[in-house]
């Protein structure tokens, strides 16, 4: 390097080390600016105002009509204009949010402005796949794009904030919100919710097209007892600190401004009136600056949970416990105020409640321009925009996971003959849209006969059978065809004279989801019956699976030579289901959660404990296991195939820095079609104070390697990586060995050592 490169290095550098440090200085700056705006504010509020700011409403009327009149509405209605709201959820679209932030701007004594939440989920109008789905893509760059894209969508509908990232961690694929979420691993999770947080919050809240996130459900809510919605949480500590809080803990470390509190209880104090969890953790211990707000009326349910006697009791609970905001359940509006008259909660609670969630607002801006979100021509340019569309494709695409490919039957050939297409589900444009979904528009989804169309016209279509019958509805039971196999013989005669048979089954869209919970999660009603009947006549079978859980196929593993996971991949999903399927697009997805063989095995996972009995002798029956079945997944956590197929080698350790370890892997592609694989990190602390378990993921790397290309992947294990938490929440790195294991799935991997001194 001559005299002077290394001059203008050195300029370089000192250049940007001032740019950071005035960046700093401004930043903080622009903190103390906001602090200081918001204490004045507070100044200025009656107690009535900023209990006020503490209450959420659901939408009740229609904004742009006349004044609701009677009842409730009214009540609600009264309460907005005397600056008693300080939130509406469920009210979307440019017209209905400028007409209620007219009342709360231009009506109340002090004019501060609304926020508007919203379940944006996996999308806004334009939806890509549910979040299990796209966690299957172990990509964060796309998943990061997706919920930039949501944003874009969502806060030119009106939306400034939304209830998102589900960062639960959960193993029970009978629970139904698991299509919420990133599935069972902590350190997945955490990489995933905090992907989705950069993309919702961006570089600069204030800006008009980002919107502010929202972690949830804090915490335990992916445990509750035998996978049922709403059900009772009982967990063990070092659980709580070594599993459920990681993605919390990150989502707050990437500046989340908002924290949902959970339905469920832990350790038997419900999480919306539980002091550890709002105040002594996410507060205090983690230094959280956004606000907390209740999930829908779980300040109400503590009365059922009986902890608290009635909602009076209820509110007082919840706003010393660190709850900031009430969603729907009415306890802070009609109490609060009297409770600090009272002396039981100290307005000093209420300001700072008030004071985080004023905060937010003058961060994203509303304080400046309360109709920032409200421009008509953005919402007609954004809504289903043509580059959102090749996003979602291009997120749909990378979240397909490739099962089960026998004799190389994928990719088909444009040029095959006589396909046969059965599943009511492959000519379906809503199921595809999936669950949580309350911005988008029924029918909207590309189907899977769709997206066939443009590879071929070789095809022929049956239904074969329903999966639900009669109105589908959000807020209903479904009713599923148990009966009803009619329409068996005509795909069964379509199957004989077909040379390859696609099966579209699974579940429909409002399968799973919220209060979706289900004790059997095998194919609903009557299509394993069907797929059963088609495979007697013809065995060369692609079963596509269309799916917001895990479901439990033993048969299909066993019998069907092709399975492709295709999820519920929203509005561009048979459009990637048919790329996949003709080979324009080679699949890369990663299970970001174990497939059980049976629902009996529920809740399964890879990074379980060893037992002091994991095996026993050949006549033995005293070790832990089932009688009747295997205790092995029937696809495990990270595994998925490819038209590629690629080699690991040359393992090397590299353990000269204790501080940062350093583990190396050459990858190959051995096939004549470039690839993508993900490349896996697992470790084992063989001995540790607090029990570990058998394997833990550590690190991952997608990367591509084009046909017969080999490249070195290095992953660098810190005190992070190597610790753990015991049972108080004390973070431990203790000496000695650790397995580790690289490799393509939490399954099968090149396995070696060391020992941390």
């Amino acid at each position: 390097m001559t005299k002077k490169s290394v001059l203008g290095f050195a300029i370089l550098a000192i250049f940007l080390l001032h740019a950071c440090s005035l960046s700093e200085k401004q930043s903080g700056k622009m903190n103390d600016s906001i602090d200081k705006k918001v204490d004045d504010l507070l100044a200025k509020m009656t107690i009535e105002e900023k209990v006020g700011q503490m209450v959420q409403y659901n939408g009740f009327y229609d904004a742009t009509g006349p004044a609701p009149t009677g009842g409730n509405a009214e009540k609600k209605y009264k309460h907005l204009k005397s600056g008693l709201v300080g939130s509406f959820l469920n009210v979307k679209g440019v017209d209905q949010v400028r007409a209620l932030q007219k009342v709360a701007v231009e009506e109340t004594r002090l004019g501060i402005p609304l926020i508007f939440g919203l379940d944006v989920i996996h999308g806004h109008k334009t939806l890509t796949p549910i979040p299990l789905g796209e966690s299957a893509s172990w990509d964060l760059k796309a998943i990061e794009k997706s919920a930039r894209i949501a944003a874009i969508e969502a806060s030119a509908n009106g939306i400034n904030w939304t209830f998102a990232p589900m960062v639960d961690i959960y193993r029970d694929a009978r629970w139904g919100r698991v299509m919420e979420g990133a599935g069972e691993d902590p350190y997945l999770g955490a990489k995933i919710g905090v992907a989705r947080i950069k993309g919702f919050q961006g570089d600069d809240l204030s800006a008009s097209n980002t919107i502010a996130a929202c972690a949830k459900h804090f915490a335990a809510y992916g445990f509750v007892e035998a996978g049922k919605d709403y059900n009772t949480v009982d967990i063990g500590t070092t659980t709580l600190y070594n599993v459920v809080f990681p993605p919390f803990k990150a989502a707050v470390e990437a500046d989340v401004k908002t924290v949902m509190n959970a339905f469920n209880i832990v350790n038997e104090v419900p999480a919306t009136g539980n002091k550890f969890l709002q105040r002594d953790i996410l507060k205090e211990k983690w230094g959280f600056k956004g606000f907390v707000v209740s999930d829908w009326g779980s300040a109400f349910e503590m009365i059922s949970h009986g902890f608290a006697a009635d909602l009076k009791e209820a509110a007082m609970l919840a706003a010393n416990s660190g709850s900031d905001m009430d969603m729907e359940s009415s306890a802070y509006v009609d109490y609060l105020v009297e409770l600090v008259k009272e002396g039981k909660v100290k307005e000093a609670v209420v300001d700072e409640a008030a004071g985080r969630i004023l905060r937010l607002k003058y961060e994203l801006g509303l304080f400046e321009d309360p109709y920032k979100y409200c421009d008509a021509s953005r919402e007609k340019e954004l809504l289903y925009h043509d580059d959102h569309q090749a996003a979602a494709l291009d997120m749909a695409r990378k979240s397909i996971v490739l099962l089960k490919n026998e004799g190389a039957i994928l990719p088909l050939s444009k040029n095959q003959k006589k396909i046969a297409v059965i599943g009511a589900l492959a000519n379906d444009k809503t199921s595809p849209l999936g669950s949580w979904r309350v911005g988008s528009d029924d029918g909207t989804a590309i189907s899977v006969l769709e997206g066939l169309n443009k590879y071929t016209s070789n095809y022929s279509y049956v239904k074969g059978a329903d999966v639900v019958t009669g109105d589908v509805s959000f807020v209903t039971e479904l009713n599923i065809n148990n009966t009803d196999k009619s329409g068996f013989a005509e795909a069964i005669r379509l199957a004989k004279k077909s040379e390859v048979v696609l099966m579209v089954l699974g579940e429909h869209g409002f399968h799973s989801g919220e209060g979706r919970s289900r004790a059997n999660i095998d194919l609903p009603g009557v299509q394993q019956d069907l797929l059963e009947a088609v495979y007697e006549v013809n065995k060369n079978i692609v079963l596509v699976l269309t799916n917001g859980r895990p479901l439990a196929l033993p048969w299909a593993a066993d019998h069907i030579p092709a399975i492709v996971e295709a999820w519920q991949l929203g509005t561009q999903a048979g459009n990637a289901i048919a790329d996949v399927l003709f080979g324009a697009y080679n699949p890369s997805g990663k299970l970001p959660m174990s497939f059980p063989r049976s629902v009996g095995q529920c809740p399964i996972y890879y990074n379980k404990f060893n037992t002091g009995r994991p095996s026993g002798s050949e006549n033995s029956v005293f070790w832990s296991h089932y009688t009747d079945e295997k205790n092995s997944p029937l696809f495990p956590f990270g595994y998925g195939l490819s038209y590629s197929e690629f080699t690991y080698s040359d393992l090397a350790i590299d353990d000269a820095d204790p501080k940062a370890m350093k583990v190396s892997v050459k990858v190959t592609n051995v096939s004549d079609r470039d690839g993508e694989e993900v490349v896996q990190l697992y470790l084992h602390d063989v001995t540790a104070a607090v029990v570990r378990p058998v394997k833990e993921l550590k690190g991952f790397e997608k990367i591509t390697l084009k046909a017969k290309e080999s490249k070195t992947v290095t992953f660098l294990l810190t005190e992070n990586e190597l610790g753990f938490y015991d049972g108080e929440g004390n973070f431990m790195v203790e000496p000695g060995w650790f397995d580790v294991m690289v490799g393509t799935s939490s399954l099968n991997g090149l396995k070696g050592s060391f020992e941390l001194k």
